[in-house]
Formats: structure tokens, C-alpha cells, sequence
């Protein structure tokens, strides 16, 4: 059996594999990223090796510095996780030739499937259906057009070589295919170094099913069962659940047999995922996973088993531990909670997280995660900081269970998917099992609905927070808030923005409390929320300041205000109103303009890639490019102008 093991990954996945090799007597070894050196998976680990810069080219993409890790640490193995290294061949070739395991399947079986034209020729030749399109090594931009309109619109670009929804491109008519398949090509460059492409039949109502296999060296290949992927955003997936729900026994022993027959066709050994699109009763391969999933937890609930455990017994030579998947029992459901927001197109966000409360796990509730309250969210990796997994006896008690465990998050300081998540595990669509890639979008009216105005309890919440003294502050007179006059109580404005609309508040100390707009008592609790006690009852709302800005957290929903000061001058919000900056930091991709060029209101500016996430920069009003801070290329940090805009005449 392994002794040492080496984990050439990060963030929840690592401290995942980290757990498992403790609970098997095996020591850990992490490596980390210069933006990861306090990360939680190096503080679990038995001995964590620095590898680099902050960027994942500088570190965990370093084949070299990661071997090098290995062999100064002494590992016999290494488990690379998921993203990163995990489909490379050259990486798992690289490990052979040092004479260390590597805990995945052989580079025969990676370079295989890591083209997904090529495996799809594989499949066809093996039996397994797939979808009708176009996998050929003609890419003139002509031939691909050409071939698009023989399969017929709306056809799918997809990169050829990767998946996570990256090059992934749907387009409608042929009008808009040749601005599509740039698009498509440049991200996949980028995410791949590979600008390939692959055009299919794009499916209307697909659902995402997934079949978990495992196989051994020594001829065994076995099926876990199903999964279902469909609900997305940006083709990348948020909620997973184990079993598929509502597949004809008949279709779910087709997916079974011809998982397992694209695992046989390339020698498979390790965990690997076979991914479905499914209409009705008819199936079609998408793409093989040559690595453990995101979603895995799901299979492990349902069937009781450690996924990374077996993984590792696999790579130590020995056989499967069961020669046949055990029945699935009850349900198990996954949400992915990202540093996100959903009212943005789920633009990243980065920060501290100043606020990161998740409820206990339990025995039917598990908690990953690679973080905790005070850590920062770069822009160097993957926006995901959580995963919610919950159990139940059946689907709806899952949900149900979900939904429970998804109240009791608390996340302050950056943007979150929380209340989007929230709204899908309660929404009547996801507990009918109505199903496919669209659902998000299709739903996105009930899921992200636009911000309500803040209720009076939020703004009670927000003016006590600013009332009271501070829990630091020293009982010196000069401090007090209370409005203490020697002839009379004092009254005080207080201006609150939400959103465009301002609250202006004005009110009297009054007893133990205050009166006027609002009739407000309250105190600080040792927990750092606040009592709230608004017309004579009394509320427990979880608060953070924030520089002007002020989060109320409510369980109908959360809302950033921001204070004002009532006697500055009007005009200053309208400074540097067209100066167009980045949002995060990233690397400018494209710009699209010219100075003195005119340009309408939504017109795409430049476009930023971070995070593994294209974004647009528009404009918010109609204006003439007054001057461009930056060129294709470059890298920007947060702030930084990238287009100024001057008022159209």
C-alpha cells in the first residue's frame, strides 16, 4: 500500500484527498502556490512544499517543480485531483518515468479521451452512440461553416480539447456562427492551448447524465451508478444528484453497459466519469472524465463507499473491492456554492471572506470545503468555495434537507451564489425532476430576481449598527451615540443608499432607544449580530460593516446599503462615470473599439478573462471612446481603466 502520498491539486478537493489519506495511514504531502501558502489544505497536511507563483502556470501547472516536490519529499504517489494536471498524459508519463504512482488512469487512456473528436470515433467504433456532428482535422473556418450547415442549426462549437463548458459555444443561425467560433477558439486556446473544435447536433432539451466507472489493472470494470448534471450556468455545472432521477430502468441499463464499454475500449484503469446527453429515451456520448468529478460525493452518499479510497488501493496494484455496484440507497443532492453574482451573469468576485459560516455536518449533510472566515478569494483559481451535499431517503427529502443547510450559510465580504442556490433547491420545477442543460436560464426570472427594495428591518438593522457604540469602543463621554444633549435630546440624519434609491432617516434618543422615522431599540450580541427591536419587537439579524457599505442578512434575503453623508455637496457620485476599469484582475483578450469611435449603450467594449471566465466590458451609456488603457495581452489588476468614454454630442 502507498505510504506517502502527494497532492498536486488545492482548495477543497485536497483537503478531501488529505482526509482519506489520513483515515488510511498514509502521509500527505501538499504543495502549494505563493497566494496558498496559509490554504487550509497546507495547514492539514503532514509537510506542504512551495511550488511557485500565484498563477496556476507558475505553480500547479509546473510538471517540473511538482515532480521535483515528490522526489525531495519522498513520495511513492500522487493524486492530482481535479482541473490542473489531472488529464494531462505528459504529467501522468512524467510520473512513471520518476517511478511514482500516479493515481489516475494511464496516459494511453487520457490521450484518448482528451480529444473529444477523437474519442468520439472511439465510441462510435466501440458501439456507444453518439451525437451526429462534424470531428474532423479540417478547421478552416469555410469547412467548419460548411459542415455546421450540412448538420443543420442550431449547432454546438465545442473544444476539442477540454470540457468544464470552456469553447462551448450554441449557435442559432448561420449569421452568427463565424463571431461564435472566434469566440469559441480563443477560449479554448486559453483554457487548453488547443484552438480545436468540434461542431455537434445542438439538442434542444438535453439532460446532463453521467455514469461514475472504476476499473482495475487487472481486467475488472464496474459502474456506480448515475448522476444527473443538467442544471448550469455558463455550461458549467451548480447541482449534481446520484441516481439520475426518472430514466426508464431500460435507458439507465443502456448507459451502464455502454459506460462501462467506453471504459473497456480504452483500457481504462482509476475513476473515470462517462457523460451523457439524454432526450427522452434516446442517449448519446458526450465526453469521458479521465479523473475523479467535482460531483463524486453524491455517489459515495448513495452508495456508502470512499470514491478516493479505492482510487488509491487501484493505484497501489490491488483489485476492485467489489465486483459489482451495490445497490443505491436513498437520494443524495450537491449544490457548488461560488464566489459569484448571479445578477451579473455570475461575474467572479474576489476578497475576504469577512463572514463564512456553514452548518455542522452530519450524517446526512456533508460540508467540503478549502476555506474559512478570514481567507481571501484570488483571481487565480477556480471561483467554487464550497460544496453542500446533502442525503435523504428519498429526492425530495434531499431537497428538503438542502434547503435547510442552505438557510443556515452565512458569506459577507464578497458575492455568493448562496440565495440563487437557495431558490433552485426550493423551486417547484427542481422538485417535479423537470430537467435539462436550460433549466437555469429558462428559470433565471425565479432564480435571480431582480433586488427588491430593503424591507424596514434591514434599515432598522443598518441604522442601529451605526447608533451604537462600537463593541472596541472605550466608554470616554465624546464617544457617545446616543444624542445626549444638556437641554434636550438631539436628533440625527442618517442617510442610507439602496441601490438608487437613499432613506433618510432622522431620529430622537427616546428612552432606551430612539423614535422618529423609525421606532428602534436593540443591542450588540456576542456574536456579533444585533437585536433589533423595530415597533416593540424583536429580531436577531446578523450584520457586517464594511468601510460605507453595510450587509444585512435576513432570511428572506440579503442587502449591501451603503451610508451617505447627508451634508456632502451634490454632484460627486457622477465622477469618473465613464471611466470603464476591471472588475477583477485578469488578461485583456480583445478590444473591440477605437478612440473617437461612437459606441451605444450595452456595445461590447473589451473583453477580460479571469477565473476561467470571459468577461464583457459595456457600455453603460451612449458616448464616443475617449481613450483605451489597454492593448489585447495585457495583464490588468482590479481598477485598472481600460476604456474611457466621453458624453456623445
Amino acid at each position: 500500500m502507498i505510504k506517502t502520498l502527494l497532492i498536486a491539486n488545492r482548495g477543497e478537493i485536497a483537503c478531501r484527498i488529505i482526509r482519506t489519506a489520513r483515515r488510511m495511514g498514509i502521509r500527505s504531502i501538499a504543495v502549494f502556490s505563493e497566494a496558498d501558502a496559509k490554504a487550509q489544505h497546507v495547514l492539514m497536511a503532514d509537510a506542504a512544499w512551495p511550488i511557485g507563483g500565484s498563477r496556476a502556470a507558475e505553480s500547479y501547472l509546473r510538471i517540473d517543480r511538482i515532480l521535483a516536490a515528490a522526489k525531495e519529499s519522498g513520495a511513492e504517489a500522487i493524486h492530482p485531483g481535479y482541473g490542473f494536471l489531472s488529464e494531462n498524459a505528459d504529467f501522468a508519463e512524467a510520473c512513471a518515468t520518476a517511478g511514482i504512482a500516479f493515481v489516475g488512469p494511464p496516459p494511453a487512456a487520457i490521450r484518448a479521451m482528451g480529444s473529444k473528436a477523437e474519442s468520439k470515433r472511439l465510441m462510435e467504433a466501440a458501439g456507444v452512440p453518439i451525437v451526429p456532428g462534424y470531428h474532423g482535422e479540417a478547421q478552416g473556418e469555410a469547412r467548419l461553416a460548411e459542415e455546421a450547415a450540412r448538420i443543420g442549426f442550431p449547432v454546438l462549437i465545442k473544444a476539442s480539447a477540454g470540457g468544464g463548458g470552456k469553447g462551448m459555444r450554441p449557435v442559432l443561425g448561420a449569421e452568427d456562427f463565424p463571431t461564435q467560433l472566434a469566440g469559441a477558439r480563443r477560449e479554448a486556446k486559453a483554457a487548453f492551448g488547443d484552438d480545436r473544435v468540434l461542431l455537434e447536433r445542438y439538442l434542444q432539451r438535453p439532460r446532463h447524465v453521467e455514469v461514475q466507472v472504476f476499473a482495475d489493472s487487472h481486467g475488472n470494470t464496474i459502474h456506480l451508478h448515475t448522476r444527473d448534471c443538467s442544471v448550469q450556468r455558463r455550461h458549467q455545472k451548480v447541482l449534481e444528484e446520484a441516481p439520475a432521477p426518472d430514466l426508464p430502468e431500460a435507458l439507465r441499463t443502456r448507459l451502464h453497459e455502454a459506460a462501462i464499454a467506453a471504459a473497456r475500449a480504452v483500457g481504462y484503469v482509476s475513476a473515470g466519469t462517462v457523460e451523457f446527453i439524454v432526450e427522452g429515451e434516446d442517449a448519446f456520448f458526450m465526453e469521458m472524465n479521465t479523473r475523479l468529478q467535482v460531483e463524486h460525493p453524491v455517489t459515495e452518499m448513495v452508495t456508502g463507499l470512499d470514491l478516493v479510497e479505492w482510487q488509491l488501493r487501484i493505484a497501489a496494484g490491488e483489485r476492485l473491492p467489489l465486483g459489482a455496484a451495490p445497490a443505491p440507497h436513498g437520494h443524495s443532492v450537491e449544490v457548488r456554492l461560488y464566489a459569484e453574482d448571479p445578477a451579473r451573469d455570475f461575474r467572479p468576485s474576489t476578497g475576504p471572506l469577512r463572514r463564512f459560516h456553514l452548518p455542522s455536518p452530519a450524517p446526512d449533510l456533508r460540508i467540503e470545503s478549502g476555506v474559512v472566515e478570514g481567507d481571501a478569494i484570488t483571481p487565480y483559481y477556480d471561483p467554487m468555495i464550497a460544496k453542500l451535499v446533502a442525503w435523504g431517503p428519498d429526492r425530495q427529502a434531499a431537497l428538503t434537507r438542502l434547503s435547510a443547510a442552505l438557510a443556515e450559510c452565512r458569506i459577507a465580504g464578497i458575492a455568493s451564489n448562496l440565495g440563487f442556490l437557495a431558490r433552485l433547491a426550493a423551486h417547484p420545477a427542481m422538485l417535479a425532476a423537470q430537467l435539462d442543460t436550460g433549466f437555469a436560464g429558462r428559470h433565471a426570472a425565479a432564480l435571480q430576481p431582480p433586488p427588491g427594495p430593503a424591507p424596514r428591518i434591514a434599515l432598522a438593522a443598518a441604522a442601529l449598527d451605526a447608533l451604537l457604540p462600537s463593541a472596541a469602543a472605550s466608554p470616554n463621554p465624546w464617544n457617545r451615540q446616543d444624542g445626549w444633549r444638556l437641554q434636550g435630546a438631539g436628533s440625527q440624519l442618517l442617510m442610507l443608499a439602496d441601490g438608487e434609491a437613499v432613506h433618510r432617516l432622522r431620529l430622537t434618543a427616546s428612552g432606551a432607544g430612539w423614535a422618529g422615522d423609525l421606532l428602534l431599540a436593540g443591542r450588540r450580541l456576542a456574536d456579533g449580530a444585533l437585536q433589533v427591536v423595530l415597533d416593540g419587537t424583536a429580531h436577531r439579524v446578523p450584520i457586517l460593516r464594511d468601510g460605507e457599505a453595510v450587509q444585512v442578512m435576513l432570511p428572506e434575503g440579503e442587502w449591501t446599503l451603503r451610508w451617505l453623508d447627508p451634508y456632502a455637496p451634490p454632484g460627486g457620485e457622477a465622477a469618473g462615470a465613464g471611466r470603464l476599469s476591471a472588475p477583477i484582475p485578469g488578461r485583456v483578450v480583445q478590444v473591440l473599439v477605437q478612440p473617437g469611435e461612437s459606441v451605444t449603450r450595452g456595445q461590447v467594449l473589451a473583453v477580460l478573462e479571469a477565473m476561467k471566465t470571459e468577461l464583457r466590458i459595456t457600455a453603460p451609456a451612449d458616448g464616443v471612446v475617449a481613450h483605451i488603457g489597454c492593448a489585447p495581452g495585457d495583464s490588468v489588476e482590479e481598477g485598472a481603466e481600460l476604456v474611457t468614454l466621453a458624453a456623445a454630442d
